[in-house]
C-alpha cells in the first residue's frame, strides 16, 4: 500500500542546540573563565564536558585566556569524545 503525504513539515527537535548570540557567548566564556579558573587555581586541573566542536573551541579559548591572565601556561587535552581537561603545565594529578 502506498500513501501520499501532503503538507508534511519537518518540526524542529525540542532539544536542538541553538547558537548563542554574541552577548550570550561572551557571558558564557566569562563564566567559564571564572569558574574553571577558580577550580584550576585550587586543584591544578579541571574536567569539563565538551560535546560539540563549539564547546571544544570555547574551552581552548578559556585556557588561552587563563594563560594570558596568569602568565602561566594552562594546557588542554581531550580525554574522550565528550570531555576536556584543562590543567597547569607540570601538574601531574
Amino acid at each position: 500500500m502506498i500513501r501520499d503525504l501532503y503538507n508534511v513539515q519537518i518540526r524542529p527537535a525540542e532539544d536542538a542546540v541553538t547558537p548563542l548570540t554574541d552577548e550570550e557567548e561572551l557571558r558564557y566564556r566569562n563564566l567559564l573563565f571564572g569558574e574553571l579558573g577558580h577550580q584550576i587555581s585550587e586543584q591544578g586541573s579541571v574536567r569539563y564536558p565538551a560535546h560539540t566542536p563549539e564547546d571544544r573551541r570555547r574551552l581552548i579559548a578559556v585556557a588561552q585566556r587563563l594563560t594570558a591572565h596568569w602568565g602561566q601556561e594552562v594546557c588542554f587535552e581531550a580525554e574522550d569524545t565528550t570531555r576536556f581537561r584543562l590543567y597547569l603545565r607540570g601538574f601531574t594529578g
